[in-house]
């Protein structure tokens, strides 16, 4: 992650809070991967912000419970895609991305 931050230089980055689902293990890595992203972030000054996937969904879609096929729809009308993004991971890395540039400055700054 530190690599990443170095090569790419972002102004900021935007994660998705974590939903916690039946599967320790599952929720347990994602929230190390996390860490390691926030820990990167904040060694090298870059600004870490979180979105939960309500407030996603709802940047992106109008509706705080879209489904996932929503959110790439959306995905790939607000950025002009010819194709819908390859998984729903990218479709909702993507939308998270969306919803911080879509914040309006007081939100991101309320972070």
């Amino acid at each position: 992650m530190a690599d990443l931050v170095e090569r790419h230089v972002p102004d900021a980055v935007a994660i998705e809070e974590s939903f916690v689902g039946v599967d320790a293990r599952t929720a347990l890595s994602v929230g190390q991967a996390r860490g390691a992203v926030m820990v990167a972030c904040a060694r090298a000054g870059v600004e870490c912000v979180e979105y939960s996937p309500t407030r996603v969904k709802q940047s992106v879609c109008g509706y705080g419970r879209a489904e996932k096929a929503q959110v790439a729809k959306m995905v790939r009308a607000i950025l002009g895609l010819t194709e819908a993004p390859a998984s729903s991971h990218a479709a909702d890395a993507l939308a998270v991305a969306i919803c911080h540039a879509l914040a309006p400055p007081l939100l991101r700054m309320a972070q």
